[in-house]
């Protein structure tokens, strides 16, 4: 959204509902401001998500990718450079979470830097905002201060798109953190969180276990054999990580047929060109390719694997990446939702004891609070989320 005329914004929550009427929605609609990032496809894709499921209830959803609120150099100096730690030089990314995992100064000294991008935020958000929603960290490094000081008056919602919540997720001045997992709540709540929920994740209805679901008819979507055992290779949006060297491993363990999703990673896809396994790029009907494997393995614990867990699929983590995939891979495997290999010789054993197991342990998906139920609800009635203030 351009800036009003005569400079900048008023706050958001100054002004009544509809204040906005030459905006998309018209005069009286309920409007929230949801703010992701293009940084892989996790974060953007839990947007879309929940604005759809907002969609129905009728809310007005504006999506803004926060880099656009920072000098432009930046989203791509910031984009390329973490695609560039993980691809090439993951030790450094490693170094970089765990510095900034124990060091407090260096997130408060990021929060700082961000304050320059406060007029530009203000700029992008409309008057006549109920609620402004998260699914980036960075975001709420900014967004956070802003409510807390009072130049954002409406509250700030996050949902963590990690089962891991580094630091860099919690900041001062946000109201309500929605995490997909009760260890995830504990550890939100150990970083100074205040109010922590416990949320569905948001996952897509495709992805859940359908009784009428064929595993043929999802095979020969792909041109995928039908007898074989099938073991699903993914490594996120970008195809980060030793892939080659995974595919390699789960070939040799010769109790499954690899399927390699390379993402978006063309060299990925060329360097896999000879491999004598099934090599694919991106997939945009990943809920039907799931429904044709067995079992998934996975390397980040990132969207795709909440997807294979919110479908009840097996689920093995094996060579995370450096940092949030190495510290999600202790978590999930100490829940009980994904068996963490350590070892080529481990993965065979693995993949045949799980291959041969009817139902594997899933994500909830009814038992906890429905995000988008209780967005409409606060934007709705009116209704404040706890203003205890974390951290």
């Amino acid at each position: 959204m351009k800036p009003r005329p005569g400079g900048r914004s008023p706050r958001a929550g100054t002004s009544p509902v509809g204040a906005g009427r030459d905006d998309p929605g018209g005069p009286g609609q309920l409007r929230i401001l949801l703010v992701s990032a293009d940084i892989g496809a996790g974060h953007d894709a839990a947007a879309a998500e929940l604005a759809a499921r907002l969609a129905g209830d009728g809310v007005v959803v504006e999506q803004l990718n926060f880099f656009t609120a920072l000098p432009r150099p930046l989203h791509r100096l910031v984009r390329e450079g973490y695609r560039t730690m993980l691809q090439r030089f993951p030790w450094s990314y490693d170094a970089l979470f765990r510095f900034t995992d124990r060091s407090s100064s260096m997130v408060r000294a990021f929060r700082a830097a961000l304050r320059a991008a406060v007029p530009q935020m203000l700029s992008r958000i409309s008057a006549d905002t109920r609620l402004v929603v998260t699914t980036h960290p960075f975001a709420n490094q900014l967004l956070g201060p802003m409510r807390r000081t009072g130049q954002l008056t409406v509250p700030v919602l996050s949902y963590v798109t990690d089962f891991v919540v580094h630091p860099i997720w919690v900041a001062p001045g946000v109201d309500t953190y929605c995490v997909i997992h009760d260890g995830t709540q504990r550890q939100a709540q150990a970083r100074g969180a205040a109010d922590v929920r416990v949320v569905n994740p948001l996952i897509s209805a495709a992805f859940a276990p359908s009784a009428t679901a064929c595993q043929r008819t999802a095979r020969a979507r792909f041109g995928l054999p039908e007898q074989e055992r099938l073991a699903l290779i993914v490594a996120g949006s970008w195809g980060v990580g030793d892939v080659a060297r995974t595919a390699r491993d789960v070939l040799a363990a010769g109790c499954v047929s690899p399927v390699v999703a390379c993402g978006r990673n063309v060299r990925l896809r060329q360097r896999l060109r000879t491999f004598p396994g099934h090599v694919l790029g991106w997939v945009e009907d990943m809920p039907t390719l799931m429904r044709a494997v067995d079992v998934v393995v996975e390397n980040a614990g990132g969207l795709t694997c909440q997807q294979s867990l919110a479908g009840g699929l097996p689920t093995v983590t094996y060579r995370p990446i450096s940092g949030h995939g190495r510290a999600n891979a202790q978590l999930l495997a100490e829940a009980g939702l994904t068996t963490h290999v350590t070892s080529a010789a481990e993965l065979g054993p693995a993949l045949t004891e799980l291959t041969g197991v009817a139902g594997s342990p899933a994500l909830p998906v009814d038992s906890a609070t429905d995000m988008a139920g209780l967005i409409s609800e606060v934007v709705r009635s009116g209704h404040r989320l706890d203003r205890k203030r974390s951290v």
